[in-house]
């Protein structure tokens, strides 16, 4: 893949709008990702739209809804649909390749909870039934199909050019908490959770806003599981932090499909547990062997590289897997000439 697959990325559309995106905070992969295959440095970048593999529309939904949403004051979807129909519609009529394939070897990435809206409202039901669709919110109850979609892992970068946080995970050995969460009170599943275990146990570390005298990642660096409950929508930071700090990642959600799942193996670094049995939590954890925690715990520390972010990107890392992902759906378009 690396020597061989390349993607062009259409030069219509200007800024803030197009080739454009967020570099910082949760929605930061979609500005990155895009920012990485526009970049002359990137091997996978085309030179030439008849030698590209895949067609990126370098559309940002995060700055879409920025930007023309700012009054805020309907969140009905038409302006951004409208916004990225329009634009696809320009290049299907400029270039060929959106017209051969109906859109099957393009792709669109987004991180913004909006994003699937796209596709899932008229006119964009039938335009892009074939697309590709990179998203964080991969909810399969809203229509991601994994055989056709990619799920990219949401990361909160809290500086544009300070990717990585210091791995900050104490040894396995050395890790008092059992469990720990700590973060808003964003829909059902975390309502039930802090309800049930908020304040209400001493291995289950369980907050909404953390005390200013506790660090975040410190506690996670100190918890053999951390908790990931999905949030209005099913994707979460928490999932790329826990891994980070070395904290067997706990997923609490019902229609996730999981980044990566194409190649690796969530069963053996992950603990899964349905919202249904959030009471059992502490149950469920602490009948987990030690033998079987020290087994999840270096598979966490085998798969982090996976989940880091470097600019150039770098083998193996997380925008590699990424673009990895496309390319095996890639694999099932054929092309009409």
């Amino acid at each position: 893949m690396l020597k061989r697959f390349k993607v062009w990325t259409y030069k219509e559309g200007e800024p803030p709008l197009f080739h454009n995106g967020p570099m910082s905070y949760v929605y930061a992969i979609e500005g990155h990702l895009m920012n990485e295959l526009e970049s002359g440095k990137s091997p996978f970048k085309a030179r030439n739209p008849n030698k590209a593999h895949v067609f990126m529309l370098p559309t940002t939904v995060t700055y879409i809804v920025s930007y023309l949403y700012k009054a805020l004051v309907t969140y009905a979807r038409d302006q951004l649909i409208r916004t990225v129909t329009d634009y696809t519609n320009i290049i299907s009529h400029k270039y060929p390749y959106w017209n051969r394939s109906n859109g099957a070897d393009h792709f669109l990435a987004s991180c913004h909870d909006w994003a699937p809206d796209v596709s899932r409202k008229k006119p964009g039901i039938e335009l892009y039934k074939n697309l590709i669709r990179v998203l964080c919110n991969a909810n399969t109850s809203e229509g991601f199909e994994p055989a056709r979609d990619v799920s990219m892992p949401e990361m909160n970068i809290r500086r544009r050019y300070d990717l990585n946080p210091p791995m900050v995970g104490q040894h396995p050995q050395n890790r008092p908490i059992l469990a720990f969460f700590a973060g808003r009170l964003h829909g059902r599943i975390r309502e039930i959770l802090l309800d049930r275990w908020k304040g209400k146990d001493g291995e289950m570390q369980v907050y909404d806003l953390l005390p200013k005298h506790l660090n975040y990642q410190e506690l996670m660096g100190k918890s053999k599981f951390c908790l990931c409950p999905s949030g209005y929508e099913v994707a979460s930071p928490r999932l790329v932090e826990s891994i980070n700090a070395g904290c067997v990642p706990v997923i609490i959600s019902d229609y996730y499909e999981l980044p990566f799942s194409d190649v690796l193996d969530w069963t053996k670094f992950s603990i899964f547990i349905p919202p249904k049995n959030i009471s059992e939590i502490k149950t469920l954890l602490k009948g987990v062997s030690q033998a079987r925690y020290l087994k999840l715990y270096k598979m966490v520390i085998r798969v982090r590289r996976h989940f880091q972010l470097n600019r150039p990107a770098k083998p193996f890392d997380v925008l590699h897997m990424i673009i990895h992902s496309v390319w095996l759906r890639r694999l099932n378009v054929k092309i009409s000439h």
